[in-house]
């Protein structure tokens, strides 16, 4: 089973400060996460992350399964060398309802990681192995969005940004769910939006979706 947790605003802890942490964090900077990395060193790419403020650093050599109670985070992610250690938090986080992952043991873990096909962070689609292939997950993805590029236009992009805009707003206009879905239906098939997305002028194709939001009845 395949899920998109909600993680905005929940604290999760990665330990280690190597490329496969930076593979981690990277997946983990779209979703608005605190994110603190806690190692002895971190790479290059880590330290820019901390200089720009997208993470929090905490130089520590991880000896033991302390930081769990320290921190208390809402997940765990370790991509440490020592598969021992690895394996004790894993399992002192479950201990304490932690969701945990480990990069050498997805088998012990609460969840595998996909390969992901992203379009603009509004679209995603998952090649997923159940942790048992992540070299064919990544080959399968690279050939995948090939495909799927073709498939998934600009305009449909551009007509999923303006809808993520208005559909927050007719929440406010629009009383019940089922018409807030008749506007949103209107909104894709109304020919001047699709023109206006056509023509690359999205400011004006929003504006005219709002304009029928007001005079929505």
């Amino acid at each position: 089973m395949i899920i998109n947790l909600n993680l905005q605003g929940k604290v999760v802890i990665v330990i280690g400060g190597g490329n496969e942490a930076l593979k981690r964090i990277n997946s983990l900077l779209k979703e608005k996460c605190q994110i603190i990395v806690i190692s002895s060193m971190i790479n290059n790419q880590i330290k820019t992350l901390v200089k720009n403020k997208k993470i929090n650093y905490k130089k520590q050599k991880v000896q033991d399964t302390s930081i769990l109670s320290t921190y208390n985070p809402y997940m765990v992610i370790t991509t440490t060398n020592d598969k021992k250690l690895n394996q004790k938090i894993i399992k002192n986080a479950k201990t304490k309802k932690i969701i945990a992952y480990s990069s050498d043991n997805p088998e012990l873990s609460d969840f595998s990681n996909p390969a992901i096909i992203d379009f603009d962070n509004l679209i995603q689609i998952a090649i997923f192995t159940g942790g048992k292939s992540p070299a064919m997950s990544k080959k399968l993805r690279v050939e995948s969005e090939k495909i799927f590029k073709k498939l998934i236009t600009k305009e449909e992009i551009s007509q999923m940004k303006i809808q993520n805009i208005v559909r927050e707003i007719a929440k406010n206009k629009i009383a019940t769910q089922n018409e807030r879905k008749n506007y949103l239906k209107y909104i894709m098939s109304n020919k001047e939006i699709k023109q206006l997305i056509k023509e690359g002028q999205m400011k004006k194709a929003e504006n005219q979706a709002k304009s029928i939001l007001r005079n929505w009845k």
